[in-house]
């Protein structure tokens, strides 16, 4: 009987030196069929300003391609030449941004949907329900200006307010603009589909009476300003929020390559309507902003689009949020 254990107990023993020989020799078989997963992170991300939390919302990334700047020819052969060197210099984002109040919620900008870019953009919606909120409660939608980017989240391709509870506050002189069938008409062919789209997306929040348009600075929300930023659009505009003594600018499309025009902030892009006025708003712009140190919203500005401004010479560095989880 002793014998008959002893020998099973060396059977038994010889399988189990099998089976460990087998998992250290070939550990990486059962682990390199495990499949890969290609999602990031839900698109959104938080930071105090004193009392308002703001949420960055992504919508997409994309390419600027160089033939929509314009500058000098010593500029744009620069631009060439650094693109060849690093293909990634003009990746830019689409970004929309929550500011919730504690009374209201209120969104500025709210990236393309489906008007713009293809399957590249659209996912703000998607990002809003990530950041743990839903088109219906939002209240307010402020409109830097009525471009397909900025504004084609409000609308679906079928006429649908996705917003449907939201009053939306855009520039007269914008609205004016845009949703002129006269002025549409005396425009050159390649702008024909950014009056198509604005006023398709415009329409069904103009039938529900949820469409409305400021002059000068009239007070629309307590602790937000009205900042004019002329030059991109006829009405292009900027909202400054203020609380506590923080202050964040939601500035529109004063920058759409970030590398190139904060070096150059004389470069323009094709999409401003009035270059010249364009150019100036900018370089009025960008010293103050350094000097005060405001907090920056940039939809176009690598995600999640926040950070500051800071004297770098005869331009002007680039300072991005650092991550938290707090």
């Amino acid at each position: 009987m002793r014998n008959v254990l002893k020998r099973n107990s060396m059977r038994f023993a010889a399988a189990l030196l099998v089976a460990l020989a087998s998992f250290v020799t070939a550990p990486n078989a059962a682990l390199g069929a495990a499949p890969s997963h290609h999602g990031q992170a839900p698109g959104f991300y938080r930071l105090q300003v004193g009392d308002l939390e703001v949420t960055a919302l992504y919508d997409g990334t994309g390419v600027f391609d160089p033939h929509w700047l314009n500058g000098t020819k010593a500029t744009m052969d620069g631009v060439v030449k650094a693109l060849h060197e690093d293909p990634h210099m003009l990746d830019v984002a689409d970004t929309g941004f929550l500011v919730n109040t504690g009374k209201q919620l209120i969104l500025v900008d709210v990236g393309a949907g489906t008007w713009w870019g293809g399957a590249a953009f659209g996912r703000l919606e998607g990002s809003l329900h990530s950041a743990g909120y839903t088109p219906e409660e939002i209240n307010v939608v402020l409109v830097t200006h009525l471009h397909s980017d900025h504004v084609g989240g409000l609308t679906t391709q079928d006429g649908k307010r996705v917003f449907p509870n939201a009053d939306v506050y855009v520039a007269k002189a914008e609205s004016d603009f845009w949703l002129s069938p006269e002025i549409a008409a005396k425009a050159p062919k390649d702008a024909q589909p950014f009056f198509q789209s604005a006023q398709a997306i415009a329409a069904p929040y103009i039938k529900a009476g949820k469409w409305h348009t400021f002059s000068g600075s009239k007070q629309i929300l307590d602790g937000m300003q009205l900042v004019p930023l002329p030059g991109h659009t006829p009405g292009h505009t900027g909202y400054e929020f203020s609380s506590k003594g923080q202050k964040i600018l939601f500035w529109g499309d004063i920058v759409h390559a970030l590398r190139v025009q904060l070096e150059h902030p004389e470069v323009t892009a094709v999409f401003d309507i009035d270059p010249t006025a364009a150019a100036a708003t900018r370089n009025q712009l960008l010293p103050k902003l350094a000097r005060e140190d405001v907090l920056i919203a940039g939809p176009h500005m690598n995600f999640p689009a926040l950070g500051r401004f800071h004297q770098d010479g005869s331009g002007y560095s680039w300072a991005p949020v650092v991550f938290t989880d707090q």
